[in-house]
């Protein structure tokens, strides 16, 4: 995936593209580190990146369930390696996904499940909306991924991107390499 999002067709491809190209940010800050790595918080923050990728987890599984209309699936509390993180997080994703390909109208409502505190009562979206959100948040935490991966060895967002991605070297951005290579 390029490093800037492709040329899109309509609203759905559009949002659809926007919100697959910051999961796979989120994804990129991840990339090489241990499982020890993942559950540092170097930042005065409380986040990590397994955390964000945990949180984001559940929170394509909230959504999800509020387009379909049914109950949230629990989240898995257990302990867990890096890489089970990141599989339950394209789990999510995949999930996510197929509900809104399900959807033939984004401005279907989406109502909030009863005692949803965060929001006015009676408070209705559109599966836009949702998309929306969804983006929005993604691309938030994948801002302070790229922060927290930053403390914790020095790796950036591009450099990752172009390692994951086997990019050639070019001018201004070399794919990185582990520190201990």
């Amino acid at each position: 995936m390029p490093a800037i999002v492709r040329p899109v067709g309509d609203e759905r491809d559009a949002l659809l593209t926007f919100l697959d190209h910051e999961r796979h940010v989120l994804l990129i800050a991840a990339y090489g580190l241990t499982d020890d790595q993942a559950q540092l918080r170097p930042t005065v923050s409380d986040l990590s990146i397994q955390f964000l990728l945990e949180h984001m987890a559940s929170t394509e599984r909230t959504w999800a369930s509020m387009v379909q209309r049914v109950a949230r699936p629990p989240d898995d509390e257990r302990p867990k390696t890096l890489g089970a993180v990141i599989a339950d997080y394209r789990h999510a994703i995949a999930a996510t996904d197929a509900v809104i390909e399900s959807i033939e109208n984004l401005d279907q409502a989406v109502p909030l499940p009863e005692g949803a505190g965060w929001a006015p009562p009676g408070t209705v979206w559109s599966v836009r909306w949702v998309l929306l959100h969804l983006i929005h948040e993604t691309a938030r935490h994948a801002g302070h991924a790229d922060l927290i991966r930053e403390s914790i060895d020095g790796a950036t967002a591009l450099p990752l991107m172009a390692a994951v991605e086997r990019w050639p070297p070019r001018r201004t951005i070399a794919p990185w390499v582990p520190p201990d290579t």
